[in-house]
């Protein structure tokens, strides 16, 4: 891997994903279960758990590198905007560094919509293993 090197792929966030989040982690705030409470707060629908695209994240770094021996060092997320069920996220990332001296890898991200907007993005720093 080498500095500008780009990865994209596109992820859904499908009922299985939301019910399986939901299942796992019991968090059933009502802004992510309850269709008028989201509503009444001035979204459109529930919205979706932040931390699932954090689980796209771990996707990418553990099943999308061209190597599995790597760990996730640090990582940033920023919300933009809110996330709905059946929403297909664009995820795009590329290298803005390479720590040889440390194996360390950084990367630059971000969440797209289907309407082009950003919903997320951020920096991963992971390491070889």
């Amino acid at each position: 891997m080498i500095t500008g090197d780009k990865f994209q792929h596109d992820f859904t966030v499908s009922d299985e994903v939301y019910t399986g989040f939901l299942d796992t982690f019991h968090d059933h705030n009502p802004l992510h279960t309850n269709k008028e409470f989201a509503v009444s707060k001035g979204f459109q629908d529930r919205v979706m758990h932040g931390n699932i695209l954090n689980g796209f994240l771990s996707y990418f770094i553990g099943k999308l590198l061209p190597s599995e021996d790597v760990i996730i060092m640090q990582q940033d997320i920023r919300f933009h905007l809110p996330v709905y069920l059946n929403d297909v996220l664009s995820f795009s990332a590329v290298i803005v560094g390479v720590y040889e001296s440390v194996g360390g890898v950084e990367f630059k991200f971000d969440f797209t919509n289907t309407g082009g907007k950003k919903v997320a993005k951020g920096k991963i720093l992971i390491g070889t293993i």
